[in-house]
């Protein structure tokens, strides 16, 4: 046997040795999951990311690891949604109001002054009537796993400050981009005006528009006391994110790595709450101190602007179906003597 075929068989069997460890090694590999967020790593949202991140990790052994992307790098929230919908994209955390063009359900926690307070607001949203619409996204493929908070919207403008509902007459306020929001302010006197956030503070600073809503943090982040003087405090309505997946990607899961995820979600869920909420507290405080008039809206001008709203709350009972609709107010109700 010549020196070249002793070779041959030789690097033969070795090949044929390590190819199952091979195979092994890449049985083994993370599962990596790529999950978009539309702020930055800094953000009440990159920072619960991350201890979602750690989570997924930690439980999986190693097994599961979460490729955090912010910034809006892997696009808009509807950008996003439909390439979890493709199956392009495993997970995301976005605005439930970006979601209404996809699951109309969703629609139900755009009503304005529906909550009260946060308390309320995780009763509901962590309650069966949170499940059930967020159930709804997977005939759309998507599956919804906990809601996170982006917070209570408050008005801002530069015209004057709104402590009644007449002050809100002609103020030229942007609101986004959903039918709900454009009618309700247009109900309360206020010129509506459609505009994405990206154009926001241009609109402001060439008086384009007078007024904004956003939580506290947004204001302050997005810098809109350098354009803005009057911050009232409405608490108009409460926006929640969720964290959503692929159901392409989901139904590939085992009943294990779908449980991390949950669970991971979970803990997630109640850091990044308890981090919002402080940070809206620190926000407003220095709002303040850069030189923004703050007002509270009384609960007597809150009731008159709910009362007004009353064709606004039908038209939404109509679209997310009526029985949806008297289950949540039950829900609120139910929550709201439970203090």
């Amino acid at each position: 046997m010549t020196l070249f075929r002793r070779t041959l068989i030789a690097a033969t069997a070795a090949a044929a040795f390590a190819a199952p460890f091979a195979t092994l090694a890449q049985d083994i590999k993370p599962r990596i999951i790529r999950f978009g967020y539309g702020l930055n790593e800094v953000s009440n949202q990159g920072r619960a990311t991350k201890v979602f991140a750690e989570e997924v990790e930690k439980a999986s052994g190693g097994k599961m690891k979460i490729r955090a992307i912010g910034a809006a790098a892997l696009g808009s929230d509807v950008q996003m949604q439909q390439a979890l919908i493709g199956g392009a994209q495993e997970m995301m955390v976005g605005s439930t109001a970006t979601l209404v063009g996809i699951t109309k359900e969703m629609a139900i926690w755009d009503t304005p002054f529906l909550f009260d307070n946060a308390k309320e607001a995780d009763v509901v949203l962590d309650g069966p009537v949170g499940q059930k619409v967020m159930d709804k996204l997977q005939e759309k493929g998507l599956v919804g796993l906990v809601y996170w908070e982006n917070g209570f919207r408050n008005l801002t403008n530069n015209k004057r400050a709104v402590t009644k509902l007449e002050d809100m007459d002609g103020i030229k306020l942007r609101v986004m981009q959903n039918n709900v929001f454009i009618d309700s302010f247009k109900t309360l006197g206020a010129n509506a005006v459609p505009l994405p956030f990206s154009e926001l503070f241009t609109a402001l600073e060439t008086k384009t528009v007078d007024g904004q809503e956003n939580p506290y943090n947004t204001i302050l982040s997005s810098k809109f006391y350098e354009v803005q003087k009057y911050l009232t405090v409405t608490n108009h309505v409460y926006s929640p994110w969720i964290v959503t997946v692929s159901k392409k990607y989901w139904d590939q899961l085992s009943k294990d790595e779908q449980k991390v995820l949950m669970d991971a979600a979970k803990k997630s869920r109640d850091f990044e709450r308890k981090d919002t909420r402080a940070e809206a507290e620190k926000a407003l405080a220095e709002l303040k101190g850069k030189g923004m008039q703050v007002n509270q809206l009384s609960p007597t001008e809150a009731g008159r602007m709910r009362d007004q709203l009353t064709r606004i709350n039908a038209t939404i009972a109509t679209n997310v179906g009526m029985d949806l609709w008297k289950e949540t107010q039950a829900a609120v109700a139910k929550a709201r003597a439970a203090k």
